[in-house]
């Protein structure tokens, strides 16, 4: 039951990585990215949908997005969702597609991106404590129903030490990537 626990811990905090790495990819750098706007929200007929969902999107230039809806009455949509999203970005509706220009980042703006990193980092290490938390408390409960013995119970939760580390450890390395990524001129 022990490993049960241990395996499901670190599957949550590999998700835990995982998902800070997806919100690593919508915040802009010195490029354009697609991933800057595939998960914007447009209404739809009445219905929220992801932009993805409802044109193309190409990068046909570094700085610049092209977005080609499928169907041409949901340009206007797009227009508004992406002035309503905080991306920074206006759009240019240009007959059928919808052209985004991304202009250089100033240093100021750079230094808001890195501190929104480091915030999402921090998010991701504390949801990786909270999943070790919830762990050590089911050994503990094991161990104190005695389905694990004394020493099981503290080489599971040394296993557990280190599982955290590693996941924190890839916190830290993906966000020094980002951070570079975007103070890159």
């Amino acid at each position: 039951m022990s490993s049960e626990i241990l395996a499901a811990a670190e599957k949550k905090m590999a998700r835990a990585v995982e998902a800070m790495e997806r919100d690593f990819q919508g915040l802009r750098t010195g490029r354009a990215s697609t991933s800057l706007v595939e998960r914007i929200v447009v209404e739809y007929y009445g219905t929220p949908t992801p932009l993805n969902q409802l044109a193309g999107i190409s990068v046909p230039e570094a700085h610049q997005i092209v977005i080609q809806p499928w169907d041409r009455g949901v340009l206007g949509a797009i227009e508004k969702a992406i002035q309503k999203s905080d991306i920074g970005l206006v759009p240019n509706v240009d007959g059928a597609v919808v052209r985004l220009n991304i202009p250089p980042l100033t240093e100021e703006r750079r230094r808001d991106i890195v501190k929104a990193v480091h915030r999402r980092m921090e998010e991701a290490r504390v949801e990786i404590r909270n999943i070790r938390r919830e762990a050590n408390d089911a050994l503990r409960k094991e161990e104190k129903e005695g389905d694990l013995g004394s020493d099981a119970a503290h080489r599971d939760v040394d296993g557990l030490q280190k599982i955290t580390d590693h996941h924190i450890a890839e916190v830290d390395q993906a966000g020094s990537h980002k951070e570079h990524e975007v103070m890159e001129v």
